[in-house]
């Protein structure tokens, strides 16, 4: 198992959040556009929900919402648990397993510092992996 600090994963991210009053649409729009699975909502500074990849599957597209009036209150997963960026990451893979989900937020009194994925699990094989993939996509863009 993992004995990387959840700090040494999210060191170089950038934390992409979304107001609790925004819609779907623009939420999913910027997880489209920074290529990520979930969104971190806050009030402020605060974390206060967390919306991904299932909730618009299940909570709006499935239940026939309207991305483009439903508010990332009405579909967020309000209060999620979060972890400390000076915790192991084992304990955030322990967290993903118990609950099933796939995302953990990473915060220091409320306040989002990143989050963590089953994903990271996969950690420098995984960007290896798609390093290569966007080398090969540029090698085939050039020779068209």
């Amino acid at each position: 198992m993992p004995n990387r600090q959840v700090a040494s994963i999210i060191e170089n991210q950038v934390v992409t959040t979304a107001k609790s009053t925004d819609t779907v649409r623009s939420a999913a729009e910027r997880m489209c556009e920074r290529r990520i699975g979930a969104i971190l909502v806050v009030d402020g500074e605060k974390l206060v929900g967390i919306f991904t990849e299932r909730d618009a599957l299940n909570r709006v597209i499935a239940a026939n919402r309207d991305p483009d009036s439903t508010r990332l209150s009405e579909v967020m997963t309000a209060d999620p648990q979060s972890i400390a960026p000076d915790a192991p990451f084992r304990n955030a893979l322990h967290l993903m397993y118990e609950n099933g989900y796939r995302h953990v937020p990473v915060t220091d009194n409320g306040r989002p510092l990143g989050m963590v994925s089953a994903r990271d699990a996969l950690g420098p094989d995984m960007l290896e992996f798609e390093s290569d993939l966007k080398l090969r996509e540029n090698i085939t863009e050039i020779l068209g």
